[in-house]
């Protein structure tokens, strides 16, 4: 070391450079090193890396509505009757529906049930004087949960918006109601399930009849207006 410095101090006063020796960095050249290095971790600490910001999340509660007015255009497109009479008395059906967890189910009466009604019970339902009566017919058509074919297959029951109904199964042969089989068929209080389709995570079941009780009809036309038509 001594000789090194010797050598050095020389150099300086003779004016020559000296190259400086593997690992004897200048004092001064550490410190302006560090210096970088701790304003690149500084920098670092307090923005952090680059972030790739996505859009938040959809609440489930969203999806659940989004999925519901996939239903409810659905019916409008495919059933239009139907979709008429769930919305004759307003939004309160739709309502509950939206509030549904994870789908819903709707036993969507095709054309020929509607023709099936006759014209006096037709006009009945969209007689707005029936209006309480006509909602609680649709509220049996609706069911705040997805239910598939096959559940229904398996059920001996269902509860939907208006109560609950019976579920049976369709059967085939016999003989004034003897030796008849199961066919695979689905009944819903007697309405046969004619075809299922998926919407989202709800199922709609098209019948060939309304499967609301009958006793409903009994209570059509009890708050007419005395004297009108």
């Amino acid at each position: 070391p001594e000789v090194a410095e010797k050598l050095e101090a020389q150099d300086r006063s003779e004016g020559r450079p000296r190259a400086v020796p593997p690992g004897r960095m200048r004092p001064r050249t550490v410190v302006l090193g560090a210096a970088a290095t701790l304003g690149a971790v500084a920098f670092a600490f307090h923005h952090g890396p680059p972030v790739v910001r996505s859009r938040p999340p959809t609440p489930r509660s969203a999806l659940r509505a989004a999925d519901v007015g996939s239903v409810e255009d659905y019916l409008a497109e495919a059933y239009p009757s139907f979709s008429a009479l769930v919305s004759l008395t307003g939004d309160d059906l739709w309502k509950k529906l939206r509030a549904a967890q994870t789908g819903i189910t709707v036993f969507a009466p095709n054309a020929a049930a509607f023709e099936a009604l006759g014209d006096k019970r037709r006009q009945q339902l969209w007689d707005v004087r029936n209006g309480e009566a006509a909602e609680k017919m649709a509220a049996y058509h609706l069911v705040n949960e997805p239910v598939s074919r096959d559940a229904l297959l398996n059920a001996g029951g269902i509860v939907t918006l208006g109560g609950e109904l019976p579920v049976g199964q369709t059967t085939s042969g016999g003989l004034f109601g003897f030796g008849a089989k199961e066919d695979g068929g689905v009944t819903v209080n007697q309405a046969s399930v004619v075809s299922t389709v998926e919407v989202g995570t709800s199922v709609v079941h098209e019948v060939d009849a309304f499967v609301s009780p009958q006793l409903l009809w009994r209570y059509m036309d009890q708050l007419r207006i005395p004297g009108s038509q």
